[in-house]
């Protein structure tokens, strides 16, 4: 196909030199090139635009720009401007770290666009592109979304690696405040939720006294926070672990790209249940439904219990897709939730809930257990790709 499209494009420019480009020869080059190189947008930006004679193409991998690059005539290069990202443009602020308690994450710069994912304070990304009042960020799962340059705190390499080092704070409560005096009826810098990491500058009293990312000093009770570095180094979690994080979150309303304690989507929930047990998994179910040892759960397509209850052990992720109600068979995962044991899962939707794929159980889920298409174990794996302990993800712990 992308052979084809480049010969196709190489047949419009023998004719003659064009005083505006061909638009859309050259949106048939930047589609095989997408199909090609950046099929995920979630973890590979790839961007063509067009003004006047000249073709504008961005993108985070050298290849999909290599790929455009060749399909010019040599007497068209003048009209081509590629950035390899992050661009110039950042002048070296290519670091960043989450600067409020819950970062929305965007499809498209504009605070109108879907709700991708969140990011919590405290949280490292990388900088790719600044577009009007937005960032084009990477989170530490490899996902890319557009957020509120006021949610970030940008750092030149120094400040970064500056922040990675210092003595931090982890806040271990769902819900709080960092005040501007070590007083609870001081005034409210910010709200906090659980997992929001800031800097620690010492005790006062019952307070810890912090700093945030864009260097605002405020004072948190000391029983609500756990030191950083104690927080990261904790051994592998158990599935007990996982699942009373889990149950934390009973209650909390659904929401498209959640991630946090103030509403979660369905990997949202399962992704947060994991990194407070100090680990990253990908973002999306789709994502999620690709690592971690896969498990027999079905027989002819279809859920078999018995082999749920003797495979699933608690903590086990398992993948479901809506498709399925229609009778397809390989549709997209759309849906995850965490097997509890018993038959039992706990999942996000409509709110964070738990449900049995027994149909004699009140709780049983009729509608989520026709449409599993599978399970993977998550514990085992910790160490192999896409399933990183914080303290080996080298955005958020650096050695001195």
């Amino acid at each position: 196909m992308i052979k084809y499209c480049f010969t196709l494009l190489c047949s419009v420019f023998t004719f003659s030199a064009f005083a505006q480009v061909d638009t859309l020869a050259y949106r048939t080059i930047a589609n095989a090139v997408q199909k090609k190189y950046a099929a995920d947008k979630r973890a590979v930006y790839f961007n063509v635009r067009f003004k006047t004679d000249s073709v504008f193409v961005e993108s985070t991998i050298i290849e999909a720009i290599n790929a455009f690059e060749k399909a010019f005539p040599e007497k068209e290069k003048a009209r081509l401007h590629t950035v390899l990202l992050p661009g110039l443009s950042l002048k070296g602020l290519t670091y960043g770290v989450t600067n409020i308690s819950v970062g929305n994450n965007r499809s498209q710069p504009f605070h109108g666009a879907e709700l991708m994912t969140q990011t919590l304070l405290g949280t490292p990304i990388q900088l790719l592109k600044k577009q009007g009042g937005f960032y084009l960020v990477k989170s530490p799962d490899g996902y890319l979304a557009w957020t509120d340059a006021g949610s970030v705190a940008p750092m030149n390499e120094h400040d970064f690696k500056e922040w990675q080092v210092a003595k931090k704070v982890v806040f271990i409560q769902d819900y709080g405040h960092a005040f501007s005096r070590p007083e609870v009826n001081a005034a409210r810098i910010s709200d906090l939720v659980n997992g929001n990491i800031l800097k620690d500058l010492g005790a006062e009293g019952n307070f810890i006294k912090v700093s945030f990312p864009d260097r605002r000093i405020a004072y948190v009770p000391r029983n609500q926070v756990a030191d950083y570095t104690e927080w990261i180094k904790r051994p592998n979690p158990t599935a007990e672990a996982i699942l009373q994080s889990a149950e934390t979150l009973i209650g909390v309303p659904y929401l498209w790209g959640g991630t946090s304690i103030k509403g979660v989507d369905c990997s949202g929930f399962t992704k947060t249940a994991y990194f407070l047990n100090g680990i990253i998994i990908p973002r999306d179910a789709s994502q999620q439904a690709l690592v971690g040892e896969k498990l027999e759960v079905l027989e002819n397509d279809s859920i078999s219990v018995d082999k749920c209850l003797k495979n699933l052990k608690p903590g086990d992720l398992m993948f479901f897709s809506a498709a399925k109600r229609r009778g397809v068979s390989n549709g997209r995962v759309s849906h995850t939730a965490i097997y509890m044991g018993n038959g039992e899962f706990i999942q996000s939707a409509g709110m964070v809930k738990i449900s049995s794929i027994l149909p004699t159980a009140i709780n049983y889920d009729e509608y989520q257990t026709k449409t599993l298409v599978g399970a993977r174990r998550i514990l085992t794996q910790i160490g192999k790709p896409e399933i990183t302990r914080i303290d080996q993800h080298d955005w958020y712990w650096r050695k001195k």
